[in-house]
């Protein structure tokens, strides 16, 4: 009697499965059950496979040899622990592989940080051509073939369970990344930054090379993670170094690196919802990007007052406006940057400048009250623009010269 017909094969299959042609491992290998001898052999092997492996594994793979010791003393630990878990299995094939998860119980969460889930898979590919090369001396002669197909479909099983591991690591990481980023976006917007908030924002990945800027806006709706975590893939995309905060409708984003960031802002404007967007200055590093964020943020709650402004619009763009909502920042600005040179400078700037606006923009009247010909206007506001950046000839700019000049009279007189 051949020896298939001594042991018929129990099949579990479903009828679903059935008719889907899918068998699970358990299913497959009950076709083919192996011989208490083999079972007996392969039991008596594990040492021989667990040494096998772990030369292998020294052997075969470069990034094992370059893991920490303690590292490499756990990742043998995985590997000792699937040839046990699957000689339990296989003494017993019938019923499903519940011990694959427990393969990774025995190595911390903290590993998935020092190995990747492709190596972890490397690692499964060794550990398997291990038990096929010693198929012919461990099982009994005839059943070779049932051996090495036990341990390729065990195999696939300890590689969902991987996967599965990495999954569960990667979302309590996501989620304790999210925290942490959202409490180190608190600190940087206050300007709390100590050594504690430096090692944090290392921890989230920040490189630190390159200039800052902030950009802040509204969205169209409440952001959930599965939205999170896509507008933080485009913001790794769009710049060296990102930091998403979320606040409630409101988005808070930092980036960093030695690229075109103005171009990286341009490119994640679809992520913001309608309305604006302001771009705080950018500054010399993380370290002082609060000027920054505190400009964007205060640019946010003024753009209201400048329909026309564009999309984004920088926060120094924003200045007369943020001066009405009582931003100090921008009452600084304004005077350190147009009130205080006009002042210094020789050649009646401050005064013809005053005249200018005083008399509805009229250039032809402004001459007339300061007695002099147009054309002397004319250089002089030339000039205002040169010392001050903003063009007296250009509506917007002299509404900014003339908040520059009001503020400024104000602090000369307090």
């Amino acid at each position: 009697m051949s020896r298939s017909s001594e042991r018929p094969a129990r099949s579990t299959t479903t009828p679903r499965a059935a008719a889907a042609g899918a068998l699970t491992p358990s299913q497959a290998v009950a076709q083919h059950v192996p011989t208490s001898e083999t079972q007996r052999r392969v039991r008596e092997g594990a040492g021989l496979l667990a040494a096998a492996a772990m030369r292998r594994l020294d052997e075969d793979l470069d990034w094992y040899r370059a893991l920490p010791a303690e590292d490499r003393s756990w990742v043998g630990l995985v590997a000792q622990a699937g040839i046990s878990a699957f000689i339990t299995w296989f003494a017993d094939s019938t019923r499903p592989p519940h011990g694959v998860s427990d393969i990774f119980a025995s190595a911390p969460p903290e590993l998935t940080r020092s190995i990747s889930l492709q190596h972890t898979l490397h690692l499964v590919r060794v550990v398997v051509d291990v038990v096929e090369t010693h198929a012919e001396r461990l099982a009994a002669p005839g059943e070779e073939r049932e051996l090495r197909e036990a341990v390729l479909l065990y195999s696939r099983e300890v590689a969902f369970s991987a996967a599965e591991v990495y999954a569960r690591a990667a979302e309590v990481r996501g989620a304790w990344d999210a925290r942490l980023e959202a409490l180190v976006v608190d600190a940087l917007v206050r300007g709390d930054v100590d050594d504690s908030v430096r090692s944090r924002v290392a921890a989230l990945g920040w490189g630190g090379r390159g200039p800052t800027l902030v950009v802040v806006g509204t969205t169209a709706a409440p952001i959930d993670e599965v939205r999170a975590a896509d507008l933080r893939r485009a913001t790794s995309r769009a710049a060296d170094d990102a930091l998403v905060g979320i606040q409630g409708d409101r988005l808070v984003i930092f980036l960093g690196g030695e690229g075109d960031l103005r171009a990286a802002v341009t490119s994640l404007l679809p992520r913001f919802g309608p309305g604006p967007v302001v771009v705080g200055p950018q500054v010399a590093d993380l370290t002082e990007s609060a000027r920054s964020a505190r400009a964007a943020l205060a640019g946010l709650q003024a753009a209201a007052a400048w329909p026309q402004a564009p999309r984004p619009v920088a926060a120094d763009d924003l200045l007369p406006e943020r001066v009405l909502v009582g931003d100090p920042l921008a009452r600084r600005t304004l005077v350190a940057q147009a009130y205080d040179p006009l002042s210094a400078s020789q050649g009646a700037l401050l005064e013809t400048i005053s005249a200018y606006l005083g008399t509805g923009r009229s250039l032809e009247a402004a001459a007339r009250s300061l007695y002099v010909h147009p054309n002397t206007v004319r250089y002089r506001l030339k000039r205002v623009a040169d010392v001050t950046g903003w063009d007296p000839l250009d509506p917007r700019e002299s509404y900014v010269l003339q908040t520059a000049l009001a503020v400024g009279r104000l602090d000369a007189t307090s």
